[in-house]
């Protein structure tokens, strides 16, 4: 049975003929009988919400969309993930950690906000170096939140004529408002990028513009995030529309050392060599190529078995990764 506050607010929608309102609170309603499992009347609801009617054409935003393109389905416009990674799993800024507590909490407690006229935060924006676990805190918020994980698929988005990336946009919106979800963009410059840029065509800009309204109309159940490794490419209009936005900067020495710290308890093993001095080893380096380079480790030392030098397999692989690391600043100084 959908909550009473949900009822009351569609009795009231309807009464005032405010179909916005009634379709929002409609989405809201499939997602909680989504998230009971009563998985057949969610989607009896949706079809009827969706439906290509004419007495239903204000209500149903993408019936046009149904019949243009009848072949593309919204489930392929992303990839879902069910999240484990928790936060326990990562290592985080200490003032990141209140922030996305606070978050979670306004999504626990939504009852209570909006029993004062207040709905809770829902649009993240991560910024920060490839590597630094933008898409790792986005799956461990939907771990959190114990929803899905929906991360967008660029190469099903964006078409090839012109007004069907806005439209396919449109589908994935109507699609996610359903459901209690973490919507995840990587790379949101893709579709974000400053309107003002005059390399752009005014097809991106009409795609930007589109993204925009559409991030307005996304029901607060669905969190949003973007990760971006290119600030400087975002529309200004962008960054108005994330309530919250988060730096997520290359590890530090420290942060290093306690990753290395995680992964070996994770896996049960000692590498019998101080993290610190890992630490120090591979600072410069980012998050994924930390957690590669236990890996590396793990696959050589569980093939080398019954034999049990694990320090010495530590140690070649922090020489070989010395090795990789000078090359690589080497072909950095060449350019210059």
């Amino acid at each position: 049975m959908a909550r009473a506050d949900l009822l009351i607010d569609l009795l009231k929608s309807a009464i005032n003929n405010n179909k916005q309102m009634i379709r929002k609170v409609a989405e809201a309603i499939i997602a909680e009988e989504r998230g009971k499992q009563h998985t057949v009347l969610a989607d009896k609801l949706e079809e009827i919400l969706n439906a290509p009617s004419t007495d239903n054409t204000i209500l149903n935003n993408n019936s046009t969309f149904n019949r243009m393109n009848p072949e593309i389905k919204a489930e392929n416009l992303v990839v879902e993930i069910s999240p484990q990674k928790r936060f326990s799993d990562l290592i985080l800024q200490k003032e990141i950690t209140p922030i996305i507590d606070d978050i979670i909490q306004e999504q626990y407690r939504v009852d209570l906000l909006r029993s004062y006229g207040l709905e809770p935060r829902n649009r993240i924006l991560l910024i920060g170096p490839p590597g630094n676990g933008k898409t790792s805190l986005a799956e461990a918020i939907a771990e959190s939140l114990m929803v899905p994980l929906y991360v967008v698929k660029y190469d099903s988005i964006i078409g090839a004529y012109l007004g069907e990336t806005a439209l396919r946009l449109r589908r994935l919106i109507d699609f996610v408002s359903t459901r209690k979800c973490v919507l995840f963009f990587d790379e949101f410059e893709t579709l974000g990028k400053e309107r003002g840029d005059t390399h752009e065509t005014g097809e991106i800009k009409r795609v930007v513009s589109s993204l925009l309204l559409q991030i307005d109309d996304l029901p607060s159940h669905v969190t949003i995030i973007g990760a971006t490794n290119h600030p400087e490419l975002l529309d200004r209009a962008v960054w108005r529309r994330f309530q919250v936005r988060l730096n997520l900067p290359m590890p530090t020495r420290a942060s290093i050392g306690l990753y290395i710290d995680k992964f070996q308890q994770r896996y049960n093993v000692k590498f019998n060599l101080a993290s610190e001095t890992i630490a120090k080893k591979m600072l410069g380096s980012n998050f994924s190529e930390i957690e590669e380079f236990g890996l590396s480790i793990m696959r050589k030392y569980i093939l080398s078995l019954p034999n049990d030098n694990i320090k010495a397999i530590v140690l070649e692989e922090l020489k070989a990764w010395d090795k990789r690391a000078n090359k690589i600043e080497l072909s950095k100084t060449e350019e210059l």
